[in-house]
């Protein structure tokens, strides 16, 4: 009996997971990692509540421990088509759980009804030997303010350039920016109404009395589609889905859909 049980509950995982990719809901699971014992896989459990219908819920290892890659950025990426490492089981009515995943800092995706996607995120080291900083840290008001005025004031090949958070230290602020191009590109023979979005990790260093932009950057995302499309999206990002320490253990988070009316969130509304 307990085998039959056990046996069932794969199928009704595999046919779960089936429903998804038949759907087109996140067709890009690179890997949805099977149970290794106790020691190497724990499960992720998250209880969302709010007005939003979520209709899949994924989740994400942009990094490796040390906040290298894991992995090339896609340049023609689908906004409603995330690259993810796992995909939540949705068991109860708000309840949805990452089975087995190995250890990790991982960062969460859900699709809602409509065009709406909410990611987590935080901020890698975007320099060798540097650390990471939760993408709810804070920083001075006044260094904040002239790294926003530096960047809204610099030549971008992008038409809109918009710096969502910032985070770090005394000595380094990094910033999530968002860039998009909807105005004319070099896709449009092939592609004609293409637009770009992505998303990208910025760092500003103190250095000699004032602060330095560094060249390097840590790229998260990068997507193509037709720019009306685009400009109906609604891609917000959230710190509190973001770096996710997975270990030994069952995690668990209880997790808010927000008010898209109040803006709380930072990140792309319909323009």
């Amino acid at each position: 009996m307990i085998a039959s049980m056990e046996q069932g509950r794969k199928m009704n995982r595999g046919l779960w997971l089936a429903c998804l990719f038949a759907l087109g809901v996140f067709p890009h699971v690179v890997g949805i990692p099977r149970s290794q014992g106790v020691a190497q896989a724990a499960d992720l459990t998250v209880r969302v509540s709010g007005d939003l219908t979520i209709r899949a819920l994924g989740a994400v290892r942009r990094w490796d421990q040390d906040g290298n890659p894991t992995r090339q950025v896609d340049p023609k990426a689908k906004i409603d088509s995330p690259v993810l490492d796992a995909v939540a089981e949705k068991t109860g009515e708000d309840v949805w759980v990452l089975r087995n995943l190995k250890p990790g800092r991982y960062d969460l995706i859900l699709l809602g009804e409509g065009r709406l996607r909410i990611d987590g995120f935080d901020f890698a080291p975007v320099l060798e030997f540097d650390p990471f900083f939760k993408g709810d840290s804070r920083v001075d008001e006044d260094a904040r303010a002239w790294v926003e005025e530096d960047i809204r004031a610099s030549r971008h090949y992008e038409n809109k350039v918009e710096p969502l958070y910032f985070g770090g230290d005394e000595k380094t602020i990094r910033v999530l920016v968002m860039l998009i191009r909807d105005l004319p590109t070099s896709y449009e023979g092939d592609f004609p109404g293409a637009a770009t979005i992505r998303h990208e990790i910025w760092q500003y260093s103190w250095a000699y009395g004032g602060w330095k932009k560094e060249r390097r950057t840590r790229v998260l995302d990068r997507c193509i589609l037709h720019r009306d499309e685009l400009r109906q999206w609604t891609w917000l990002w959230d710190p509190s889905l973001g770096g996710i320490e997975v270990g030994k253990e069952t995690v668990r988070i209880d997790y808010r859909l927000p008010d898209l009316q109040a803006r709380s969130l930072k990140g792309l509304y319909p323009y």
